[in-house]
C-alpha cells in the first residue's frame, strides 16, 4: 500500500523513512514543449503558441489523419477546387442538359448513357434503355439546350451501345461509329452525316483506330479491321473466355511504335500485327471484373483502372514501369464515395475518371496481386457500400473532386471531352441524364478570371490534426480565416470536430456582415463554458462549406464564389504536470530503528535502483501525493573512518 508521512521533517523514499534538515523544495519539472509551425513558416511571432496553417490544397484529397508538414496541403475530402495556392473556391458548374418537354425526351426511364461523341462540331448521345427498351440516339441542340423532340430513328440499333469513335479514312471522309452488343446480338453502325445510318452485323463490343483502319473486337475476343465500312477482315483471337475484354486502345510499345492493346479482366495484351496474334504483357493482374474498364492513354502513360485503383503503365525500352496512382492510395476515400472506376478521359490539365458508387468495388486482397507488382501496391482495392458517384481529376500531383451525384446509387456511365460549339467541356452521363461542365484549357488564377462558372456549393474537409502526438493534450486558442469574395449570398460556414468524432460544432458563418467587408481576416476564439479559455482536444479537424446565390445558374451569379485564402489554427501542447523535489536527508542519528549506516545503505539502493521508487512527504491515505521518481542527483557531507554520520542533498523527479 502507498506510504504516508505523519511526522514533521520526514520523508519516505523507496519505503524507508528518513529525517530531513529543512523543508522540501518542490518545482514543476515537466518541460514545456517548444512551439512548432506547420504550413506557412512565416507565422512565428508567438514564442509559446504553435501554428498550423492551410493555404495550399494542391496535394488533393485522400488523407484522413495528418502526419506532420508533409500532409498540410492535403484534404480528407473536398468538393471545392483545390488546384490553386491561396485560393479555395467553389467547384465548376455542372449543367444537366435539358429536354424538349417536361419529361425526358428519350422516354426510357432510368437508363444508362451508352455513348457520347463529338462529330462535325455536334454532340451525339445514345440512351440505352432498360428492360429490353430500344436504345435511342439524339443530337444535342445547343441553342435550345435540348436533345430535340424525337430520336434519330434511322440507326436501326436494337442492342445496347458499348463504344463509339470518329474514324477519318484516307481522302477525308469521316464516320461516326457506334459499337453495340448484348445477349441478343452484336454489330456496329456508322454514318457520315449523323442522320443516315448503316448497320453491319460484324460482332463488335469495342472500337479503336490504328494504321488508318477501323478496328473492333467482339465479346468473345475476336479482333477485326476494316479499310472501308462494311468490309471487315478477321485478325487475332484473344485466348481468354467470353466477356473478358474491357477496353481496346492504341499506345506505344517498348520500341516506341504505336500498337493496339486490349485490356482484359486478367491483364493487358499487346497486338502483334505481323503475326496476327495477341501477346500477354508483363502487366498481369489478379482476375477482377472491373479490370481495365475505361482504360485510356494520357500524356506519356496508359492508365488502367481496377475497382477503385489505377495502374499507371509506362512502356519503355525493354522494360515497363508500373505505379499505383488511384484515389485508393493513402487513406482512400470516404466509404460513401468509394466505388468502381467505369470510365476515363484525358483533358489538357487532368486525367478525369468516373467512380461509379452504385455498387461497391469488389475487394482484392494484397496477396492476390502478382508477385512482381507487390512492391508497387500501397493498398488493396477497397470495398464500399452503395454511395455517391463522383468524377475526379488527377494532375499528377493529387486528386480533386470535379462533381458528385446528388442521389445515392446514381451511376456515372461515361466521360467525353469535347470542343463542340467552340466550348471546351466535359460531358458525362449519370442517372439517365447527360451533363456538361466547362474545362479550363490552362491553369487559371481565380482572382484574374471573371467568366468561369461556379457551382452553388462546395464542402471542404481537412484531415484530422493531432500534431503527430495523439497521446499529448492540445489546447486550441483561435482560428483565423482569411477570405475574399464575400457578400450576403457568398458565404463560408466554418465548423470543427474533435477527437475523431464526426460531430461538428459551428464556429461562424462568414459573409460581408460578419467580416465587416467583402474581404479580410476573421479571428474565432475557442471557448469552454462560454469563457475564452481555449478548447482542449487530442485531434481536431475543420469543415468549410462554401456557398453562393442559388437564384439562378445562368445569370451573373454563376461567376461569383467565396474565396478562402488561408485558415490558421493557433494552439499549444499541454503536457501532464511532472514534479521534482529537493530534500536534505539527515543521517546523523538512529531513526525509526535504522542506524546511520543502514540509512545510508538504503539511500544508495534508492539512488541506484533501475526502476522508479516511491517518494512522499505527506499524510495522504489516497496516495494521490505519492510520486514515483528517479533520483537524479545526490550531494553529501560525510564524516570519515567508522563514523557513518552526515547528510545528503538529493533531487527526485517524476519521469
Amino acid at each position: 500500500m502507498p506510504a504516508k508521512v505523519v511526522e514533521t521533517n520526514e520523508i519516505s523514499l523507496n519505503g524507508i523513512y528518513y529525517p530531513i534538515t529543512r523543508p522540501v523544495r518542490s518545482t514543476l519539472a515537466s518541460i514545456y514543449p517548444a512551439k512548432i509551425v506547420i504550413g506557412d513558416t512565416d507565422k512565428d511571432s508567438d514564442p509559446r503558441s504553435s501554428v498550423v496553417g492551410w493555404s495550399d490544397w494542391r496535394g488533393g484529397i485522400g488523407i484522413n489523419r495528418m502526419e506532420g508538414a508533409a500532409d498540410v496541403n492535403r484534404a480528407w475530402f473536398s468538393t471545392c477546387q483545390l488546384r490553386y495556392k491561396n485560393h479555395l473556391v467553389l467547384p465548376p458548374l455542372a449543367t444537366e442538359t435539358g429536354t424538349s418537354d417536361s419529361t425526358p425526351a428519350h422516354g426510357l426511364g432510368q437508363t444508362t448513357i451508352g455513348a457520347i461523341e463529338t462529330f462535325k462540331n455536334e454532340v451525339y448521345a445514345f440512351w440505352n434503355g432498360g428492360s429490353g427498351a430500344t436504345p435511342k440516339l439524339y443530337k444535342y441542340a445547343n441553342g435550345s439546350d435540348s436533345w430535340g423532340s424525337s430520336a434519330i430513328t434511322t440507326t436501326n440499333i436494337t442492342d445496347a451501345v458499348t463504344d463509339s469513335i470518329v474514324w477519318t479514312v484516307e481522302g477525308g471522309t469521316s464516320y461516326l461509329v457506334f459499337a453495340h452488343y448484348d445477349s441478343g446480338g452484336s454489330g456496329y453502325s456508322y454514318s457520315t452525316d449523323g442522320a443516315s445510318w448503316t448497320t453491319d452485323s460484324q460482332d463488335t463490343q469495342f472500337l479503336t483506330v490504328w494504321d488508318g483502319r477501323l478496328w473492333g473486337i467482339s465479346n468473345a475476343g475476336q479482333l477485326w479491321h476494316s479499310n472501308s465500312p462494311g468490309t471487315e477482315e478477321l485478325d487475332a483471337m484473344l485466348p481468354l473466355p467470353d466477356d473478358s475484354v474491357t477496353s481496346l486502345f492504341v499506345s506505344r510499345n517498348a520500341a516506341g511504335a504505336p500498337i493496339i492493346y486490349a485490356m482484359t479482366t486478367e491483364g493487358l495484351f499487346a497486338h502483334d500485327s505481323d503475326n496476327m496474334r495477341w501477346d500477354a504483357t508483363e502487366l498481369e493482374l489478379p482476375i477482377h471484373p472491373d479490370n481495365g474498364k475505361g482504360s485510356t492513354r494520357w500524356r506519356d502513360s496508359v492508365y488502367i483502372p481496377s475497382g477503385n485503383g489505377i495502374y499507371k503503365y509506362i512502356n519503355g525500352n525493354n522494360s515497363a514501369i508500373v505505379t499505383i496512382v488511384g484515389p485508393d492510395k493513402d487513406d482512400g476515400m470516404p466509404s460513401g464515395k468509394r466505388g468502381s472506376i467505369r470510365t476515363m478521359a484525358g483533358s489538357h490539365n487532368e486525367l478525369l475518371i468516373g467512380v461509379d458508387a452504385q455498387t461497391g468495388a469488389d475487394p482484392v486482397s494484397y496477396d492476390a496481386v502478382s508477385r512482381q507488382w507487390q512492391s508497387h501496391v500501397g493498398s488493396p482495392v477497397m470495398a464500399s457500400d452503395s454511395g455517391y458517384s463522383t468524377i475526379l481529376g488527377y494532375n499528377e500531383l493529387g486528386w480533386e473532386v470535379k462533381w458528385m451525384s446528388g442521389t445515392v446509387g446514381e451511376t456515372v456511365d461515361l466521360l467525353h471531352v469535347s470542343t463542340a460549339y467552340n466550348k471546351y467541356r466535359l460531358w458525362w452521363g449519370s442517372g439517365g441524364s447527360v451533363y456538361f461542365m466547362d474545362l479550363p484549357k490552362d491553369i487559371i488564377n481565380p482572382s484574374e478570371v471573371d467568366d468561369f462558372p461556379y457551382g452553388t456549393s462546395g464542402v471542404h474537409e481537412t484531415p484530422w490534426f493531432n500534431a503527430g502526438q495523439s497521446e499529448v493534450d492540445k489546447l486550441a486558442l483561435n482560428l483565423k480565416i482569411e477570405c475574399s469574395g464575400l457578400s450576403a449570398n457568398e458565404t463560408v460556414l466554418v465548423q470543427y470536430a474533435t477527437d475523431y468524432t464526426e460531430t461538428y460544432t459551428t464556429a461562424v458563418t462568414l459573409n460581408s456582415t460578419t467580416m465587416g467587408a467583402s474581404a479580410g481576416t476573421y479571428t474565432y476564439t475557442f471557448q469552454t463554458n462560454d469563457l475564452d479559455t481555449g478548447l482542449s482536444y487530442r485531434s481536431i479537424k475543420f469543415k468549410l462549406t462554401l456557398s453562393r446565390s442559388t437564384a439562378t445558374t445562368t445569370g451573373l451569379e454563376k461567376y461569383n464564389t467565396p474565396d478562402v485564402i488561408s485558415t490558421t489554427l493557433t494552439w499549444r501542447k499541454k503536457l501532464q504536470a511532472k514534479w521534482g523535489h529537493t530534500v536534505e536527508v539527515d543521517l546523523n542519528n538512529v531513526y525509526k530503528g535504522n542506524k546511520p549506516i543502514d540509512l545510508r545503505k538504503k539511500l544508495v539502493e534508492a539512488i541506484e535502483s533501475e526502476t522508479l521508487v516511491e517518494f512522499t512527504f505527506r499524510d495522504d491515505s489516497g496516495g494521490t501525493r505519492n510520486y514515483y521518481v528517479d533520483v537524479t542527483s545526490a550531494q553529501g557531507l560525510e564524516f570519515t573512518g567508522r563514523d557513518e554520520r552526515g547528510s545528503t542533498m538529493i533531487s527526485v523527479v517524476e519521469p
